[in-house]
């Protein structure tokens, strides 16, 4: 970022120049801090919405008719390990490692790329089977957080490829290392997020 600075010369008059300021790296990640305070606000409106109309019915489908546990258990084994690639993929980066960052963000992409695979066949089989959002307010409030959450990841690998491409050009300097933290808060948030999904929406509703 540039800014005008003034100065006085010898003849008395006031000249300006140019100086670059760097980026503060904290006022970044206190940015980013608080956007994903504001997805938690989100994610706990949607968690509070399941747990009001989680059980009503309508006389159709419950999740124990519906959920297919062993399935949904590998998709959290995707994106559980997609945390720990992405880990790797931060210890290889601080080391400037460059091709190995992008060996582990890629492995780290394609466990996201799965996880989104398996959660949009699960919608399509509940679907084709008439367990649409319109069914129940059970199916709607289950479909909206767990798609909210299946957009995020998206969003997450589209951002992911992105940087990939910028740190092949560029390598790692001091904006892209922000830039991969930043990533890698969001994607252990999602984490964190489908752990409760995982928990609140699939097991409960399979026990019960």
């Amino acid at each position: 970022m540039a800014a005008s600075h003034g100065a006085v010369a010898a003849d008395g008059e006031t000249r300006f120049y140019m100086t670059k300021e760097h980026h503060p790296e904290n006022g970044t990640l206190l940015g980013f801090w608080i956007y994903l305070m504001s997805d938690c606000l989100i994610f706990a409106v949607l968690f509070a919405c399941y747990g009001v109309l989680g059980r009503n019915y309508a006389a159709g489908p419950s999740g124990a008719d519906l959920f297919d546990l062993p399935t949904v258990a590998i998709n959290t084994a995707l994106l559980l390990f997609s945390s720990i690639t992405y880990g790797l993929a931060m210890l290889a980066m601080e080391k400037n490692r460059i091709k190995e960052t992008l060996v582990w963000l890629a492995i780290t992409g394609l466990f996201g790329a799965g996880f989104i695979g398996l959660e949009l066949s699960e919608f399509a089989h509940l679907i084709h089977e008439g367990a649409t959002p319109q069914r129940s307010a059970f199916l709607s409030s289950f479909f909206t957080l767990v798609g909210t959450h299946g957009l995020h990841v998206t969003f997450g690998i589209i951002w992911l490829v992105t940087l990939m491409v910028q740190v092949s050009q560029r390598g790692l300097g001091g904006d892209m290392k922000r830039r991969l933290m930043c990533l890698s808060m969001f994607w252990h948030f999602l984490d964190v997020i489908w752990i409760g999904v995982f928990s609140f929406v699939y097991l409960m509703g399979v026990l019960k």
